[in-house]
């Protein structure tokens, strides 16, 4: 929407250099640009990290960041919404044997979903965040999503669940550019943030200890079961499936001679099934709620590369529909440690097709 010949944008702001460039950009090219930082933790809560998310210093940076830019800035508590849908699904995944993607659930419901309505509020059409990932708007109304022109840094993989309507009014100027870039953008405005510290973890696990999050928050209870190879022996006992994922190795504590990894989890049964590493090794598997970009639904097989989590490579694949949102996926070459709960996201060169879930079995 235009104001006084300007189109506002929203900005997502984390208080972090990619967040602070992108608003200092979108100025610089003639936008209207308000900085909004959803607050997605209690004030008391433990696990709310000074300088992540939305802890003081966060916050605290963003603000600065604006004042200096000269624009409005807000902070929006969404925390009650953030408990609801984020860390709920977080723990729920855990219990039932699968391994959570956050990131990609708070981008869909939070970062494209309730920020997009007080964007709508504030007479924005644009949502604006510091993802690495770039946008095509296509002449027949459909918005395609790409890679981020830096391989290093490319998060279009956290993309894939955004539907037509979410991508329509999403930007991400820091598409073409590369980490060294942005921080050139930050220093050139004298932002505070230009030489901040980026995280790897997950925002609300800031010392990366999942299962440590999980009890002390009386998100799961431990519940005692059996550690049990392939042909259901017992080897030991666990203090619950949440606390383990596939491909596991460390935290065991069986003795069989050989390294023995997480093969499978059996929630019902509240088993840990353990093998050897080439029990890991598959090269079909299913997904479910699939959401796809270029077109509305897979019609026929589809050679693509898929990623099977963030940090991989990508290997060739057909993906084949299924009936209920649900697709094949067969690989060219088996991947190891193929992990339901996780997201499986496809590529025809820097274009995203879509993806979805990791089904079990």
């Amino acid at each position: 929407m235009a104001h006084n010949g300007r189109i506002r944008v929203v900005v997502g702001m984390s208080g972090g250099v990619d967040s602070s460039a992108t608003a200092a950009l979108l100025l610089e090219q003639g936008y209207e640009v308000i900085g909004i930082t959803l607050k997605l933790w209690p004030q008391d809560c433990r696990y709310r990290a000074e300088d992540k998310c939305c802890g003081p210093q966060a916050v605290s940076d963003a603000r600065a960041v604006c004042d200096r830019l000269g624009i409005p800035y807000y902070l929006i508590d969404e925390s009650a919404e953030f408990h609801q849908i984020v860390i709920r699904y977080f723990a729920e995944e855990y219990k039932a044997g699968r391994t959570p993607n956050p990131c990609v659930i708070c981008n869909q419901e939070l970062k494209f979903g309730r920020l997009l309505e007080r964007a709508s509020r504030l007479g924005a059409h644009y949502v604006a965040t510091g993802h690495y990932a770039r946008l095509e708007r296509r002449s027949d109304g459909r918005t395609l999503l790409y890679r981020g022109r830096d391989p290093r840094k490319d998060q279009s993989y956290f993309l894939f669940s955004l539907r037509q309507d979410q991508l329509a009014r999403a930007m991400f100027p820091l598409g073409d550019r590369t980490k060294t870039e942005t921080r050139e953008v930050a220093r050139h405005c004298r932002l505070k943030t230009a030489d901040k510290v980026e995280s790897q973890e997950i925002c609300f696990v800031p010392d990366n200890d999942y299962g440590r999050f999980l009890r002390e928050s009386n998100l799961v209870e431990p519940r005692r079961g059996e550690i049990v190879d392939l042909q259901g022996r017992v080897l030991g006992y666990h203090e619950g499936v949440a606390f383990y994922t596939i491909g596991q190795r460390r935290g065991l504590r069986v003795a069989a001679g050989r390294p023995l990894y997480v093969v499978d989890l059996d929630p019902e049964n509240n088993r840990v099934i353990v093998g050897e590493d080439t029990h890991l090794l598959a090269d079909t598997f299913v997904i479910e709620r699939c959401n796809w970009i270029p077109f509305d639904q897979l019609t026929a097989p589809t050679e693509a590369v898929v990623k099977i989590r963030y940090n991989h490579p990508g290997t060739p694949a057909v993906v084949e529909p299924l009936e209920g949102g649900r697709a094949r996926v067969r690989l060219r070459e088996p991947q190891r440690a193929i992990t339901p709960g996780q997201a499986a996201v496809f590529y025809q060169g820097d274009l995203v097709l879509g993806g979805g879930w990791i089904c079990r079995g």
